[in-house]
């Protein structure tokens, strides 16, 4: 609305008519009210002004926003944050709060409608015929309307009163409904409710309050004393750029954090669902344009930097740093050098702050949570990255430690401590700043990363310290646990490091495309690239997040076998498991240091297991392609890596894994081997013998000749659970004990809890799996009958067994 159109209104009365211009730039007519003063009665010369994005005066405690013609209708990306919060509750500084797209509009009645912007649908451009049926359809909700109060004569500038806006409680700018709920916050408590500051800068404006809410939870210290929990935050308003980036869309065969929308097209007979990648706006200057384009390195137009923030211990910043840096050679593979860095805040500069969204920082958290994170702020049209506030948390390093002790102590000695000397920690708060960093510059988890690498190359010293031991840095796969002693491999063949994988997904998500129209067009020239590297080199397959079906994408493993990794991972646990109690003492310690490093040694050996339990009964090989690509997507385990799978578990399950107990362990901290052995035992009989698996493998010998038949893989399973008693008295206990859990097992797929609850069963519960399991049992029933019983007990034993099958095989035909 510009200044002579207000003022023509305030002048004609009620009845005249003002022309309000929409998000749209559609134009429709309201009536004209009352209420605008005079710019100098409203900002008087006692307010405090800071000119900026918009111009902000503070007058008698109020606060208003100058708005610019030019900003209205301008997409303003608000991200709120926590700046301090109560004591015990888990939530820190920096983190985020909440996170939308907002823009100003002149509305009827002299106001200004503050409006939520989602970019859900989409058009190709403005000029389609559907672009008018997609606004339409597509009203942008009204989060807040301000009156005008004043309008600057010199200028035109409208003048709004925020204070209320900011201070009190709001779903835009504070808490939305459920993260109110699951913290427990009741209304807001306005006599404690107030706005530190406001300040403008050029493109952005930054937000400073405390907020008090009553709350009735006592989980917190302050909520239990006060009743009342009261946070410090600051809301960042930044413009997004008039012109938005070139988008490029999403292909699941590249792992990045994307935005999801929905386009409508003239020319498309239905609606098509895209996704849009978050990177940030890496562009070569234009002087540099055609150096560029030649293949020559050049900088950026404007590099990505991180800060790390000031309250970082000061001999880890430069391993956070490095970690950063580490990705420069990545980018050099995209056309950029020196495209990303890390440096110090500057500590003395007053004009930044930590919380301002145009800064990137490594933000260190003084909590006890043993974890780091990665997150984006992205412009949610073009998935233009505008900043990140990486999370560390100081107990980072007491998980980075227990991983270190327990997969590589039996290959490096400077493992064997509680409190590892500095560098070997730098080196651990590298590879986790590297991965982090990897995921705010957009890159997903490649849990797949890990299976590409051959498991005899892990012990291969030349080969892997050359190589590293998986082609990516955002796998899960810590450190190189396949090793052995003997191999004599140094850190460079035992730390993660940022691999072929990370290098080519940065090539494909940020190098430029030229003589395209548009991002659609775009994609073609991406599907070429993902299709000619994958054929020249298919280890820069993404496996996914390691949430499927593919026993090749899983979190914490190693290498293109699991039975063989797992294998060479247990050899190492029965290394270190005795010595624990050496590496883990310290002067006044009540084995507490013990007892957590043992709780992680029995974790990894459990993290070994279900890496070869994910290769049993059914499962498939999945690798995403486009129609253009030769091979199948999906494609079943062969046989033998399922037999070699049921073998493992009997080995190293079935066979009781006693090691894990060793009496310099179990006579300093509690341990109780046969009740832990014996659930371990179960669960994975029950996993193994489950209806739905069953009805996997029934599956799998329909559609894949070479697969097990349910007959055989059964038959796999009992040579495993059945074998001969050793004359050990507490081995065979642990025998007999599997026996039965085996009969009980088999009863449950006869005769399902369904049935008896009256449920209807599902397909694996009705399949012919239970017909097959009925046999099974029948044999074994004719197995035991002339089995010799070497003992007593084992006579007992055995004829207790064919008394339950019997009751099993009557009760199943009734």
């Amino acid at each position: 609305m510009a200044l002579a159109a207000l003022t023509a209104a305030i002048q004609a009365g009620a009845q005249d008519k003002t022309k309000v211009v929409t998000k749209d730039s559609a134009v429709v007519s309201k009536p004209a009210a009352s209420g605008i003063q005079a710019y100098d009665k409203v900002i008087t010369k006692g307010a405090i002004s800071r000119p900026g994005m918009f111009t902000v005066h503070l007058v008698d405690n109020k606060y208003f926003f100058e708005i610019p013609d030019s900003l209205f209708n301008r997409d303003i990306l608000t991200v709120t944050r926590y700046v301090a919060t109560p004591e015990h509750l888990k939530l820190y500084g920096g983190e985020k709060v909440n996170e939308q797209t907002l823009y100003f509009e002149k509305g009827a009645q002299n106001k200004v409608f503050l409006r939520v912007d989602l970019f859900y649908v989409a058009t190709k451009d403005s000029t389609e015929a559907l672009y008018k049926a997609v606004q339409t359809a597509n009203v942008k909700p009204i989060a807040a309307a301000f009156d005008i109060k004043a309008i600057n004569p010199a200028n035109g500038n409208v003048v709004i009163e925020i204070t209320d806006f900011f201070r009190k409680d709001n779903s835009v700018v504070s808490f939305q409904a459920e993260e109110k709920s699951e913290i427990k916050l009741g209304g807001l408590a306005d006599d404690r409710t107030f706005i530190h500051s406001i300040r403008s800068y050029p493109i952005n404006i930054e937000v400073r309050t405390t907020k008090t809410y009553t709350t009735s939870s006592s989980a917190t210290p302050a909520g239990s004393a006060a009743g009342a929990l009261t946070f410090e935050l600051n809301t960042s308003m930044v413009l997004l750029p008039k012109e938005p980036m070139r988008k490029r869309l999403f292909d699941e065969r590249v792992g990045y954090f994307a935005n999801k929308y929905i386009l409508f097209d003239d020319n498309a007979q239905s609606t098509k669902d895209f996704s849009t990648i978050q990177r940030y706006r890496l562009e070569p200057r234009e002087e540099d344009l055609e150096k560029y384009k030649r293949g020559e390195l050049v900088e950026p137009k404007k590099q990505i930097v991180y800060y790390i923030d000031p309250a970082t211990p000061k001999k880890w910043r430069p391993y956070l740093i490095a970690g950063v840096n580490d990705w420069q050679k990545a980018f050099e593979q995209a056309g950029f050098k020196n495209a990303i860095v890390a440096k110090e805040w500057p500590e003395q500069d007053s004009t930044m702050s930590m919380e301002d969204a145009r800064f990137s920082v490594i933000r260190y958290f003084a909590s006890e949570t043993a974890n780091a994170y990665g997150p984006r702020i992205s412009d949610p049209r073009s998935g233009e990255i505008i900043e990140s506030h990486v999370g560390w948390y100081h107990n980072v390093m007491k998980l980075v430690h227990d991983w270190y002790m327990i997969q590589a102590g039996a290959i490096d000695p400077r493992a064997r401590k509680m409190e590892f000397d500095d560098e070997l920690m730098g080196d651990l708060i590298r590879f986790v700043s590297s991965h982090e960093v990897g995921h705010s510059l957009g890159l997903r988890h490649n849990m797949g990363a890990s299976s590409q690498t051959p498991v005899e190359k892990l012990r291969d010293k030349a080969w892997v310290e050359a190589n590293g031991h998986t082609v990516s840095i955002m796998d899960y796969a810590r450190f190189n646990y396949v090793a052995q002693p003997q191999d004599n491999i140094g850190k460079a063949g035992i730390y993660p490091r940022i691999g072929m994988y990370d290098k080519w997904a940065i090539q494909w998500g940020y190098k430029n495309i030229f003589n395209t129209p548009d991002e659609y067009a775009d994609r073609m020239v991406l599907n070429k690239w993902i299709i000619d590297s994958l054929k020249t080199n298919p280890r820069l397959w993404f496996g996914g997040e390691g949430k499927g079906e593919d026993p090749r994408s899983q979190t914490e493993d190693l290498s293109d076998n699991a039975v063989k990794a797992s294998d060479y991972g247990i050899e190492n646990l029965k290394r270190i498991m005795p010595l624990l109690p050496e590496w883990t003492a310290e002067e006044g310690d009540m084995y507490n240091n013990l007892q957590r490093i043992y709780k992680r040694a029995s974790a990894q050996y459990l993290l070994y297991v279900t890496h070869v339990m994910k290769n049993l009964g059914g499962g498939m090989y999945v690798t995403q392609k486009s129609t253009e690509e030769a091979g199948n997507v999906y494609e079943y385990i062969p046989k033998e890596r399922i037999k070699a799978a049921i073998d493992f578990m009997g080995r190293q399950v079935m066979q009781p894994p006693l090691w894990l107990y060793p009496a310099a362990i179990s006579n300093k901290i509690k341990l109780n081997a046969m009740e832990e052995i014996g659930n371990l035992q179960n669960n994975f009989l029950n996993t193994l013998l489950n209806p739905g698996l069953l009805y996997n493998v029934l599956q799998a010998s329909f559609a894949n000749k070479d697969a097990f038949t349910v007959t055989e893989y059964l038959n796999e399973i009992k040579k495993m659970a059945w074998k001969p008693l050793s004359g050990n008295a507490e081995l065979d206990a642990y025998q007999r004990n599997i026996q039965r859990i085996y009969i009980e097992r088999l009863a449950m797929i006869l005769k399902p809890k369904s049935i008896e609850e009256g449920k209807m069963l599902t397909n694996a519960e009705r399949s012919d799996a239970r017909i097959y399991a009925k046999m099974h049992l029948v044999q074994l029933k004719n197995e035991l009958t002339t089995m010799p019983a070497a003992s007593a007990i084992q006579a007992e034993h055995k004829k207790e067994l064919i008394t339950q099958i019997n009751k099993i095989l009557t009760n199943a035909a009734k």
